[in-house]
């Protein structure tokens, strides 16, 4: 079954964030912030295979659990609470699995913002509108971005932690005005990762008879 982006919004929000990541040359921007820009995508480049823990806050709403990343096109966002939701990319489709719901649904990664963030080179140039840049003194700094073709469905706030630069959350509001806020509790570098972590089949299909 395919399905649209907007039904990945609840359990794919972490990296479709991140791969809303802002352009790297805007006109607007005063060079401080495009040299805060090619910071960002320089780390985000780097991060080819990571693993971490994640918090997800929608109101009153808390979600939990582990996540992986290898680039390029994979990664696996493993729910502990709701325990079992599960998000995975493959390389080709990026899956969602509830079975509170029992529902399994897939759409192709190069229909998706992650095909973005997953490719072997990440390209931040292009399609996205900055409208804030903010530096702290710790060396913290925060980008917000939309889409430029669609700058009515939402808005993405990133927060890197700065010395050495590190993401650690970002806040999501759609287009509706909802916030979902994502804090990465943990982040490291995860070589030699199992293929087995990004490979999910569909648990709804019931085997043939012969």
């Amino acid at each position: 079954m395919t399905v649209s982006r907007r039904a990945f919004a609840f359990g794919s929000a972490a990296l479709a964030a991140v791969a809303a990541m802002p352009a790297a040359a805007q006109t607007s921007l005063s060079a401080d912030d495009r040299a805060v820009l090619a910071q960002a995508q320089t780390y985000l480049q780097g991060l080819a295979s990571a693993q971490g823990n994640f918090v997800e806050t929608t109101g009153a709403q808390r979600r939990e659990g582990r996540f992986w990343i290898q680039r390029p096109g994979k990664m696996r966002f493993e729910y502990t609470n709701p325990a079992g939701l599960l998000v995975v990319s493959d390389g080709n489709n990026v899956k969602r699995y509830d079975p509170r719901l029992n529902v399994f649904r897939q759409v192709p990664l190069r229909l998706t913002p992650l095909s973005v963030f997953l490719a072997r080179n990440v390209r931040l140039d292009q399609g996205v509108q900055i409208t804030r840049v903010t530096r702290m003194d710790s060396g913290a700094f925060a980008i917000t971005a939309r889409d430029d073709q669609r700058p009515n469905e939402g808005s993405v706030i990133l927060s890197f932690a700065g010395n050495p630069v590190r993401l650690h959350e970002w806040t999501i509001t759609d287009a509706q005005g909802t916030r979902t806020r994502t804090q990465l509790t943990s982040l490291a570098p995860a070589p030699g990762l199992a293929a087995s972590l990004f490979q999910l089949s569909d648990p709804t299909r019931r085997p043939r008879r012969n």
